[in-house]
């Protein structure tokens, strides 16, 4: 058995993964999230981010495959969005996102499923926009 915190990879510098999953929106995403609550928005960058995400033995596609399918498990468009983004950012395929929404059928059932794909769908629509 190996011990976990020998074989973990070095914690990434602070920041670092909210800056890839964020990639070009994350000012619009800080200032949203502040304008909610600034305290609330302290809280998922210093923590979430820059604790969680930046101190995991994953690597930050497979956190972010996984953040997308526990996102579509909550029904959460506005998150799931920016993660599939983040997904796309930390180097996931589209056939790996694909991949990691199709597990959600048989956990959470063909609606959630379905729309974690329309979300993907049109995160790919908007993309191909901005190529266009």
């Amino acid at each position: 058995m190996s011990d976990s915190k020998k074989d973990a990879p070095p914690p990434a510098e602070k920041g670092h993964a909210r800056t890839v999953i964020f990639g070009s929106q994350h000012d619009r995403i800080v200032e949203r999230l502040e304008g909610l609550d600034p305290d609330l928005a302290s809280h998922i960058q210093g923590f979430a981010y820059d604790t969680v995400y930046d101190n995991s033995a994953l690597d930050l596609k497979t956190q972010e495959l996984i953040a997308c399918a526990l996102l579509v498990s909550l029904g959460s468009p506005p998150e799931l969005r920016t993660h599939l983004r983040g997904a796309m950012n930390a180097g996931a395929t589209e056939e790996e996102v694909r991949g990691a929404l199709m597990l959600c059928v048989p956990y959470l059932g063909f609606p959630r499923a379905v729309a974690g794909f329309e979300a993907l769908r049109t995160y790919l629509q908007d993309q191909d926009k901005k190529k266009g």
